[in-house]
């Protein structure tokens, strides 16, 4: 039935790596099932007959798509099926569509679609790496035209040796997580996140993916000798090379003018009125590519920044290669937020917002990994506002959320435990201008949010970005890239961190890859800018943490109770911790393995909240001194509640420090008073005493108070409830 099934079988990371082609998705111009242990991948690609009209670009789509199918559980939507793309579905699509897109031909215009479906998932062995390597083999094998085939692999550092696809055992103790792409020759892709880690250690990883992945370029190879299908021929869209000439010699110093500043603005009026000359002189003589005059014009741009850059060593703004901007840092500009913080760099401008929130406000993932919540969160807004232009906002596309990731990534490693600091917290970065590398502005932004709303991060982070320009064998990388030269150089390498090393790597190419000379270079110019951000900009305007959080956050107080005693606490459906949050004006969130964390917007009400919380998980004990409520008046006495279900008597000999005539004249039902055990007799009754409380805590002295030998018997009937 199944004539052309092949299947291929080599080993990566000491696990089995099978390859079964022929056998689903026949349609598709390229396709294969990939099982890396127990996971499974099925990726299929297609391309267009014809190519788009009326478009600039190379039209690419790339969908990972998670199947909660893959690990055993039913979607928790309404609808029990799968909706939206997860937050880490949409990373791993960026992933996979960044070392792939810039070996596809640049002048195509037939839509090309990648769609890689998880179907069965075994976390030894990641899924996200496995679907990159699918898609290498089935665009390699298709008759699409492409550059590759590429290989991808995680890699991980655990007790100071490097894994490749660590297992989850290791995953967990792993010092970072390093996605690497690459092709037998050059690394095409970088993503990682890391714990500080210092430049060589970061440059050995990424080595050592690179080794990793030749192996499985070479069995890649070997498919596609096989079976794999002769390239299509395609429309080419670039324009006629006598039309590109002769838009050059007419408008070359022009365009020079016109880019030959460093605002944005000025440079965007200087170039209106070129192309509105180009198209006056040219579109009569070329009526049938007048769509291609624009694309005359950005390569003529592209050829003007590059050849300054490689010839002259000049930059569109006029700095040196290794100058950064003009920076700024301000924090505390928003009074009702919890913290905020504004970095400016040139044009780019990046305002973060920091809000603090209880434990119970993590926000809950459905995915098909084991990471069911996460309580530090980052969020990327880029209006279009930033860059000049009118569209309508739509919430955030695969940009938004992939440099929300990485901004999340980079601060990470330096946010405090759960123990340390009991709350969730939530960044959010509206990119109000921008001309180049925001994420990494985003970056700074934050650290200055997270310091003003008093958070204790373990150090400062900042991030910024390295461009390349490539000839032949010649390239030449500058620091701190703005628009013009991230738009149309090779690279935008983009690291953050701290002091003491590297958080967050993002590497994003337009060319095939790096050799390892430009990495080293690039990670090297990184740090020196990195620190420079650190010790002259963010350290200057707040040099530590606040001491203490605004007023306007929540306080928050945490215990840990005895798992036997959570249904305590919570109550018969929830009765008890419901009137504990009325009572005190607060929130409790109670986890399985006993912690109790409780927030509010008044210490005193938090204070009370705990108190109420201990009293009820750890057994009144006698000299213990509690703050209750009457609950009940007695010609003998007045009951009081210490918490929810654990009440006791206060006698009216042990009412005051002087002598009580009446329980009414002392205290009335409803009052809130500070209560002492003094003896829990063998029923488990509380016998309370507000008279020993008064004394040991506000020092009053007694008064003509009753001795315990002419205290009144109590009867059995006095405790009935």
């Amino acid at each position: 039935m199944f004539e052309n099934y092949k299947v291929f079988e080599t080993t990566l990371a000491g696990r089995p790596l099978v390859v079964e082609t022929g056998k689903v998705a026949q349609l598709a111009n390229g396709s294969c099932l990939v099982r890396y242990g127990d996971t499974v991948v099925l990726c299929a690609v297609t391309a267009s007959e014809k190519p788009r009209e009326g478009i600039d670009f190379f039209p690419l789509s790339v969908d990972y798509e998670e199947k909660l199918y893959a690990v055993g559980k039913i979607p928790g939507s309404f609808q029990r099926r799968e909706g939206r793309p997860s937050e880490k579905a949409i990373l791993t699509s960026r992933v996979i569509d960044r070392p792939v897109r810039p070996l596809f031909p640049k002048d195509m215009r037939n839509d090309v679609s990648i769609v890689c479906t998880v179907m069965s998932v075994d976390q030894d062995c990641p899924p996200e790496t496995t679907a990159m390597i699918a898609t290498s083999i089935a665009i390699s094998i298709s008759d699409i035209p492409w550059a590759g085939p590429i290989s991808g692999v995680a890699v991980g550092l655990v007790d100071g040796e490097y894994v490749i696809n660590p297992n989850a055992e290791q995953e967990a103790k792993s010092q970072m997580h390093v996605t690497v792409a690459s092709t037998a020759d050059l690394v095409a892709m970088i993503e990682a996140g890391a714990n500080e880690v210092d430049n060589d250690t970061m440059f050995n990883g990424i080595m050592a993916g690179h080794a990793a992945n030749k192996d499985v370029v070479k069995f890649i190879n070997g498919i596609v000798e096989e079976i794999g299908k002769p390239k299509f021929e395609f429309e080419s869209n670039d324009p006629e090379p006598e039309m590109y000439e002769a838009v050059k010699e007419f408008a070359i110093e022009k365009v020079r003018f016109a880019l030959d500043t460093d605002d944005k603005r000025i440079r965007d009026e200087r170039l209106r009125p070129v192309y509105e000359e180009v198209h006056g002189r040219f579109d009569d003589e070329y009526p049938e590519m007048t769509g291609k005059i624009d694309e005359c014009l950005y390569k003529l741009q592209k050829y003007v920044v590059r050849r300054w850059l490689l010839d002259d060593g000049k930059r569109v703004d006029g700095r040196g290669i290794n100058d950064i901007r003009p920076l700024a840092a301000e924090t505390g500009i928003l009074p009702r937020t919890h913290g905020s913080g504004l970095f400016t760099r040139g044009q780019t401008q990046v305002l973060t917002v920091a809000t603090l929130g209880s434990s119970g406000d993590a926000q809950l993932l459905d995915g098909i990994d084991e990471e069911d919540s996460k309580r530090y969160m980052h969020h990327y807004n880029f209006p279009s506002y930033s860059v000049g232009e009118t569209k309508p906002s739509r919430g955030p596309g695969r940009r938004e959320i992939g440099h929300g990731a990485l901004a999340e990534r980079a601060l990470l490693p330096v946010i405090p435990s759960l123990e340390e600091f009991p709350y969730t917290i939530r960044l959010v970065s509206e990119v109000v201008s921008s001309n180049g590398s925001t994420s990494q502005g985003a970056i700074c932004g934050s650290t200055l949010a997270l310091m003003d709303a008093g958070v204790p991060i373990k150090a400062p982070v900042a991030g910024i970005s390295c461009g390349l320009i490539t000839e032949g064998d010649r390239f030449m990388t500058m620091v701190d890239i703005q628009g013009l030269e991230d738009f149309f150089g090779d690279m935008d390498f983009k690291v953050g961190g701290t002091h003491k090393g590297i958080t967050a790597i993002q590497m994003d190419l337009k060319i095939h890859g790096l050799t390892p000379e430009i990495i080293r270079e690039a990670l090297d110019k990184c740090y020196k800018a990195r620190v420079y951000i650190l010790d002259e900009v963010i350290l200057k305007d707040i040099q530590a943490p606040r001491e203490e959080l605004s007023p306007y956050a929540p306080k928050m107080l945490s215990t840990k109770i005895d798992v036997d005693k959570i249904r305590e606490v919570i109550g018969k459906g929830g009765s008890v911790i419901q009137k504990i949050q009325a009572e005190c004006n607060c929130k409790i969130d109670i986890e399985e393995d006993g912690s109790v964390f409780i927030s509010a917007l008044s210490t005193d009400d938090a204070n009370r909240a705990l108190s109420i919380v201990e009293t009820i998980a750890k057994d009144p004990e006698v000299g213990a001194i509690y703050k209750g409520r009457v609950t009940r008046l007695m010609n003998f006495g007045a009951f009081v509640e210490i918490a929810p279900g654990k009440e006791g008597l206060v006698h009216i000999s042990r009412l005051d420090v002087k002598r009580t005539e009446k329980v009414e004249d002392v205290v009335a039902v409803g009052d809130e008073v500070m209560v002492k055990v003094t003896e829990i007799d063998e029923q488990g009754r509380l016998n309370l005493s507000r008279r020993d409380a008064l004394i040991e805590v506000e020092g009053l002295v007694p008064e003509n108070t009753v001795s315990d030998s002419h205290r009144p018997p109590r009867r059995d009937n006095d405790r009935r409830r």
